[in-house]
């Protein structure tokens, strides 16, 4: 993307990402001022998650992917403000420990073994960490985020089919449809601008 003549406030982007929004356009401290702002509502829905949890008596991990869904759009939020390489961790680090603690949320409740899968998941998530700060691999981290994010639909799909609910149904029908726009519209502005 072409810089704006507005000077940053925090020195040259450095990162290897970024989105269709021209650099510095609204502030000299925001980057991506609407990928920074997009962030905002994730925040508030995940506190109201994390309400919802607690008043409602839900297991422990239901408020830990609450705080972790807040965690990482205020890790987004960074990234998107600065574009600084550093900082472009912060954003995708937690995506990833997002995804494989949805994976616990999803398969925890038929895993045997209760001790193995959390810390599995925490070590590999650790181990994720430390190699992607050293290796800083751009294209393989997407591939890998993508097959981490395919190993949730069996469950999910399993969940889906086996719910009576006709307004969860809906309700996942319209965030698989909404996200699949959401995906297609972002994928179709990068590639045209």
């Amino acid at each position: 993307m072409a810089d704006s003549m507005v000077a940053s406030f925090w020195g040259p982007v450095t990162s290897t990402t970024e989105l269709c929004e021209e650099n510095y356009a609204h502030s000299s401290y925001i980057a991506e001022f609407y990928n920074t702002i997009s962030n905002v509502p994730c925040v508030l829905l995940a506190l109201i998650g994390l309400v919802n949890a607690f008043r409602q008596g839900f297991e422990k991990r239901f408020s830990v992917l609450h705080i972790s869904n807040m965690i990482l759009a205020i890790g987004s939020m960074i990234f998107h403000a600065t574009l600084q390489l550093l900082l472009q961790q912060s954003d995708e680090t937690p995506m990833v420990w997002e995804i494989l603690l949805y994976m616990y949320v999803l398969y925890s409740p038929d895993w045997h073994y209760r001790s193995t899968m959390p810390t599995f998941l925490f070590l590999y998530g650790a181990a994720f960490a430390v190699v992607h700060f050293f290796a800083r691999f751009q294209v393989v981290f997407k591939l890998h985020y993508i097959g981490l994010c395919f190993l949730c639909i069996p469950r999910m799909y399993k969940y889906y089919i086996q719910t009576k609910d006709v307004a969860a149904k809906r309700l996942a029908k319209l965030g698989t449809h909404g996200g699949m726009c959401l995906w297609a519209s972002t994928h179709t502005m990068q590639t045209h601008s």
